[in-house]
């Protein structure tokens, strides 16, 4: 049963600025960077640290984050990872954070927007409900100019890939059954991020790093949610370089080599 809610706000209000913590990872995102931080600075919870991770970005994405971090209502950090891929800048930018103090986990990709309370609901699941895994809901991205077959398409692929996780990933190993936790719209407790092991330090084309940790994860705790009030929009730019079947096949085992990975 859920705390009285006057009990729930003073637990939330431990998760500030000290020990909750965002993370962004970053290449060469210098022209849609800003939505992502307005997006942050605009939430209805700002009690939080940023880490942006430059992910070797050889276009102006680290003076992006400077100049942001000079007004923005939380703190920023800037840290660099030279090794290229998504799960070694994701894992250099938990990590950063554990050493800082943090003890929730949160992170978003630097092409997508979260909700105005998406903070705000993560902080309720992670702090006021105990779970220490958390994923949302991903949805396509309004501002980039949906197509009427990309808004019946999208939510169709999503429930498919959800549905064929559920149908592949079970066995004794698990203590609870899949849910897809995508690497732009999840959060953890630094404790069993640790346990995990992390993001794999690996890049996109040998793995996906949030399917890797949220398997690990699943052997570890059954304090997990999927949280549908918890939503991020995400870009549908990778779709419409693959192509619908082809994203599927990237994504459920790497059937599709795409020429290009990192779309811009």
């Amino acid at each position: 049963m859920p705390a009285p809610i006057a009990a729930r706000s003073a637990e939330v209000r431990r998760a500030d600025a000290r020990t909750f913590f965002v993370v962004v990872p970053c290449y060469n995102e210098a022209r849609g960077l800003p939505a992502t931080l307005r997006a942050l600075a605009e939430q209805t919870d700002t009690a939080f640290t940023l880490v942006v991770v430059d992910n070797a970005s050889t276009d102006e994405s680290a003076h992006v984050v400077r100049e942001f971090a000079a007004r923005a209502p939380f703190p920023v950090e800037l840290v660099r990872e030279l090794k290229k891929g998504t799960g070694a800048a994701s894992d250099t930018g938990f990590r950063a954070a554990i050493a800082r103090g943090a003890l929730w986990i949160a992170r978003t990709d630097a092409d997508c927007l979260p909700h105005r309370e998406w903070v705000a609901r993560l902080k309720d699941a992670l702090v006021a409900d105990g779970l220490e895994f958390v994923a949302g809901r991903i949805v396509p991205r309004e501002d980039e100019g949906l197509s009427l077959r990309e808004r019946l398409v999208l939510p169709v692929m999503i429930a498919l890939a959800e549905r064929y996780g559920r149908f592949v990933r079970r066995g004794p190993q698990f203590r609870y059954p899949y849910f897809m936790a995508a690497g732009n719209n999840l959060a953890i407790a630094a404790t069993l991020y640790v346990a995990a092991g992390g993001f794999p330090r690996t890049a996109i084309e040998t793995a996906h790093e949030d399917r890797e940790l949220s398997e690990r994860v699943r052997t570890l705790t059954d304090r997990a949610e999927v949280r549908r009030d918890i939503v991020v929009y995400n870009s549908v730019r990778r779709v419409r370089a693959y192509g619908f079947v082809n994203v599927l096949r990237w994504y459920r085992n790497h059937g599709y080599r795409p020429a290009v990975v990192d779309v811009r």
